[in-house]
């Protein structure tokens, strides 16, 4: 992990992308490339999307499609203008001369990108991911070769991604390593649930604080405080009132949803007689 230069923040979705166009690569390539997507500030790199590029690599040359590149790319912008080319990713642990020639091309797609390699092999047992940033090196006048720093990365998700990735994760204690989405109302009686408990550890923490088996921390204090006053003052009974209001609303949209995908399935059906 770098101590200095930007943090490299990823969202799930790369990820998964990274390993999804491992998993269709060509028989006998060994690794895959991509474009990386996404936003630079002063402090970090965000990055939020990817695609891959064919390339054909040997012992002696590579060849990247830098034309399928180019037009995947302005395909793109048209969905997500804010996104730009940060960098490109590879998948394996190795650092190659190919990677050196494949990073100068980027160099001139975008301001010192990154690269970032994927173990999508799972050769040390996970998905081990590593960001680079290059820098040159030499004798002015001389020989430049160039040295890729590594940077520090950090996974963060949006909460639209959380809901994937939970899915993922209830996935490796299914026997049959599948699990199908939970309807809305089971999302909204396990939220329920999570709360309950955080609640009941809050109440436990502040207990023992009282009764002093533990000593106090002022800056739990305050985060405490801060939680007690966004809670809007509002009576029991309003507030149940308010509750069953918004689920008989979502029990319509679901009963809406039910009775549409009915019809479009009985249409179907007397389309084919």
């Amino acid at each position: 992990m770098s101590v200095y230069g930007p943090v490299v923040k990823i969202h799930p979705v790369v990820v998964a992308s990274i390993c999804d166009s491992y998993e269709r690569r060509n028989e006998g390539a060994s690794r895959v490339i991509g474009t990386l997507l996404g936003t630079v500030d002063k402090h970090s790199i965000e990055v939020t999307n990817c695609f891959s590029v064919p390339h054909n690599e040997s012992e002696d040359e590579v060849a990247v499609d830098m034309e399928f590149a180019k037009n995947m790319y302005d395909l793109h912008k048209r969905v997500s203008p804010t996104e730009v080319i940060i960098g490109w990713y590879a998948t394996g642990f190795d650092i190659t001369e190919h990677s050196v020639l494949i990073h100068e091309y980027y160099s001139r797609e975008a301001t010192n990108p990154i690269h970032l390699t994927a173990d999508a092999a799972l050769q040390s047992g996970k998905i081990n991911i590593r960001a680079y940033v290059s820098a040159q090196m030499g004798v002015p006048g001389k020989t430049v070769g160039v040295m890729f720093t590594p940077l520090s990365v950090k996974y963060i998700y949006y909460d639209t991604e959380r809901i994937g990735v939970d899915l993922l994760q209830r996935t490796r204690v299914a026997p049959t390593r599948t699990k199908g989405l939970t309807s809305d109302l089971s999302q909204v009686a396990g939220s329920a649930a999570r709360v309950q408990d955080m609640l009941t550890t809050v109440l436990a923490y502040i207990e023992d604080v009282l009764s002093g088996k533990v000593t106090a921390d002022n800056s739990v204090g305050r985060f405490l405080m801060d939680l007690v006053n966004k809670v809007p003052t509002i009576s029991a009974e309003d507030f149940e009132n308010m509750l069953n209001s918004n689920i008989n609303d979502l029990l319509m949209v679901t009963y809406l949803s039910n009775l549409t995908q009915a019809q479009i399935a009985l249409n179907e059906k007397l389309v084919l007689l």
